[in-house]
Order: structure tokens, then sequence, then C-alpha cells
């Protein structure tokens, strides 16, 4: 794949950040960089890797598994859409993460400055620039407003 543009980072890593400091600061769990494997299904094996995820001290289990990737899904997905993304690859990757158990799916748009909240195929909301994001009762606490994802961040179209 080609790698991700100069904006998609930035987006990548101010929520990881964020997310990280917020998760971290709470001990509510881990949050996992970009292109962690998640092994979803097995027989055929299918493994994804959000640009962001979390996994609530719950989930974690003591000891931790000992395996490449993490068997199912994380409490919480963050995927930032690239230009080249397909709109029926977007519902894929948000069905696929939903049907593994995520609890909620941040689907971050660049373009449209938005993001949309998935908690199943129905409870579904867009939130725009003035709107808060909220980690709900998935990372309890954390807050931002969907603008801040995107300040800055202007310049010649790129992903």
């Amino acid at each position: 794949m080609t790698p991700a543009g100069w904006k998609h980072g930035a987006i990548v890593g101010r929520l990881h950040g964020w997310l990280f400091n917020h998760a971290n600061t709470h001990s509510l769990g881990i949050v996992l960089a970009a292109e962690t494997g998640f092994l979803l299904t097995d027989d055929p094996d299918t493994v994804r890797a959000p640009d962001v995820s979390f996994l609530r001290n719950e989930h974690l289990g003591d000891p931790l598994p000992d395996v490449a990737y993490w068997p199912g899904a994380p409490d919480l997905v963050v995927e930032v859409v690239s230009p080249g993304d397909r709109s029926g690859e977007i519902d894929e990757k948000v069905k696929a993460w939903l049907d593994a158990g995520a609890s909620m799916v941040w689907l971050v748009n660049p373009a449209w400055r938005s993001v949309t909240v998935y908690r199943s195929a129905t409870q579904i909301t867009t939130l725009t620039e003035n709107d808060e994001l909220s980690g709900e009762d998935v990372v309890e606490g954390f807050r931002c407003r969907v603008g801040d994802i995107f300040a800055r961040l202007t310049g010649p179209a790129a992903d």
C-alpha cells in the first residue's frame, strides 16, 4: 500500500496522543498505534489494522496474550479516511470491526471535517466541526471538539 500523506499522519498522531494521554492518566486501558494487527476471524485468517485502537482494562486479560496479533477486535477503532478510499471499502471495514465485537468505530473524514461514530449498523451519528466527540462508555471521560482534530491542516490537497 502507498504510505499515507502528512495530513492523515497528523490526524492519526493527534488522536493517538490525546487518547493515550487520557487512557494513561485515568488507567483505562491501552491505546495502540497505527498498523497494529487484530485477528478478527480465523480459517481463513482475517487480520485488520486500524489507524488507532483502544483496549479497555477489563478486556486485556491476565496474562496478556502471547501472540503476534491481538485476538478479536479492540473496544474502540479509529479509521481515518484517505482520498483513495472507496465508500464500499470503508463500509466493509466498519462492518468487519463491528461484527468482530468492536464497541465503537470512529470514522474520521478529513475532506468533510467530520467524524462518524458507529455503535452498530443502525446506531450511527455524524459529528461536524463544532460538535464534541465523546468516548462515551468505551473511553470514559474522553472528549474533544471535532474541529480540533483538523486544526492547522491547511495546504495542498493530500491525504
